[in-house]
């Protein structure tokens, strides 16, 4: 048994993902409308990104810049990229959990008000010469 475990353990250690990413989880956000600001960068080069971000009048580009940004400077610190030689390989926003509310409404109804949250992932990686 404790062998199967080990064997596991490091079947997961060899096959974890290396490149840089950045998490940013319980954004106030909902995924919905951080998903049309992420779909405008993804695949781009890092500063092209950022320079779309900067320019984007959507409430979710500052969480998403802010995210690149952090991204890249894993990327430079932690494991000594150039900034020039990265892109975006994936970004992607999943659901967060949901803060649910109350309304009151006519003749003592209440509707439901679901306050979504965001859970957004930038993963970067190296340009390569052929792209």
């Amino acid at each position: 048994m404790a062998t199967r475990m080990k064997n596991k353990a490091q079947n997961i250690a060899e096959n974890r993902d290396t490149r840089p990413r950045a998490v940013a989880r319980y954004v106030r956000i909902s995924p919905y409308k951080v998903r049309a600001v992420l779909d405008l960068v993804r695949g781009k080069d890092v500063n092209e990104a950022l320079a779309i971000l900067e320019t984007t009048p959507k409430s979710s580009s500052e969480v998403v810049e802010k995210l690149v940004k952090s991204a890249v400077a894993n990327a430079e610190h932690n494991m000594d990229l150039a900034r020039m030689n990265l892109y975006i390989a994936e970004i992607y926003a999943d659901g967060g959990p949901i803060l649910k509310r109350v309304m009151p409404r006519a003749k003592g109804r209440a509707y439901r008000i679901n306050k979504r949250t965001s859970h957004i992932t930038v993963i970067l990686d190296e340009k390569k010469e052929d792209r």
